[in-house]
């Protein structure tokens, strides 16, 4: 079959639609990227201190546990209808939206991998002078680096997803592509647009995967040892 056949049979897999559509699937994908990228810098910068105040402040742990599990809760579509007279229809509504999912699951793990620094860690800092600010950023920060990276990705991956979600505003990325298909049952898009949300799911994840392992260099050496 012609690859301008498979257009008209309305093949899942066409060449021709790769070729006559490739700057929409570009301009989608680079939005895609774009919406998870904010998305995830955002919620990482707003879960910090909230993990640091639900550490030093054991009062405030259970309700900033709590509203961040009450927000991961909400139906998308519900949370988009809250946003909306705040956001309008534009990418900070999805953004926005994106940012308080993925807090629950980045304040857990930030709380979970400061707690995991070993108490012998800080105590050998203190000792050497080390103060409240300098004790989190050199020492607690590093060792709680695994289980952090761990939540960026889970995080990373899941934003991946849920972007798609913003093609009710028309700010979905290649989620619009999925769902003008859908309309019109257009098999070619429906799969090109899903196959590339996988594929950068796992790229996301391979370069997360890969920049943790720069920056932890220690626990491949443990490995090593354990293996030897």
């Amino acid at each position: 079959m012609s690859a301008q056949g498979c257009m008209a049979a309305n093949d899942w897999i066409c060449g021709e639609y790769l070729h006559s559509r490739s700057h929409e699937l570009i301009d989608a994908t680079v939005q895609h990227v774009w919406i998870t990228a904010v998305s995830v810098a955002i919620g990482l910068v707003v879960a910090f201190p909230l993990a640091l105040l639900a550490r030093s402040k054991p009062a405030f742990a259970a309700p900033v546990l709590g509203l961040t599990t009450l927000l991961y809760t909400i139906p998308s579509l519900a949370m988009f209808s809250l946003l909306l007279p705040l956001f309008g229809l534009s990418a900070g509504l999805v953004i926005t939206g994106l940012v308080l999912y993925s807090l629950t699951i980045l304040v857990r793990n930030i709380i979970a991998g400061l707690e995991s620094v070993p108490e012998e860690a800080r105590d050998a800092a203190r000792g050497m002078g080390y103060g409240p600010a300098r004790l989190l950023w050199e020492v607690e920060l590093p060792l709680a680096l695994p289980a952090l990276m761990a939540g960026l990705r889970i995080v990373t991956v899941s934003t991946i997803a849920l972007t798609t979600i913003g093609s009710i505003v028309g700010r979905g990325g290649l989620g619009n592509l999925i769902s003008d298909a859908l309309q019109t049952f257009f098999k070619a898009q429906v799969l090109t647009a899903s196959v590339l949300c996988v594929l950068l799911a796992v790229v996301a994840d391979l370069l997360l995967l890969g920049v943790q392992r720069l920056l932890t260099p220690w626990t491949r050496i443990r490995t090593l040892k354990a293996v030897s």
